[in-house]
């Protein structure tokens, strides 16, 4: 895996521009924040991303994948001030469970969701390079 960024660019926090990847590309569904029972146990936008990671590096190992094989991550929020004030809470939820890869990343401001309760919703696409197999 290969990070993208060009020199005379200003290197992004907490996301990548780009990753050049090669391997066995695996597409998670988006996902939301609740239990294995489909209960959100919070509203606090932290707390739902800390369980969609969690349910991420789940699905991930499934496929023989880690949180570091992840290249792209595609966030839909209600709020986008909601998001903004929790960035530090979300980045030291993310570190803990992702760790310190980052991946490309876009962040989408939407009108409403599908599962009533959540306050985001995540897509995520990983690749395990070849030369590890999966």
């Amino acid at each position: 895996m290969q990070v993208l960024n060009p020199p005379a660019w200003p290197r992004p926090k907490g996301y990548s521009n780009g990753i050049k990847a090669k391997g066995e590309t695996i597409f998670l569904a988006g996902l939301v924040g609740w239990t294995l029972a489909e209960v959100f146990e919070t509203e606090d936008l932290t707390g739902q991303a800390r369980r969609i990671f969690e349910s991420a590096v789940a699905l991930l190992a499934e496929a023989g994948a880690g949180p570091e094989h992840i290249v792209r991550m595609t966030w839909f929020v209600l709020d986008k001030d909601e998001y903004l004030a929790s960035l530090e809470n979300l980045g030291a939820a993310y570190r803990e469970v992702i760790g310190r890869h980052y991946p490309a990343m876009s962040v989408v401001q939407v009108a409403g969701l599908i599962e009533a309760g959540a306050r985001l919703e995540i897509e995520i696409t990983a690749v395990i390079p070849e030369d590890i197999g999966g």
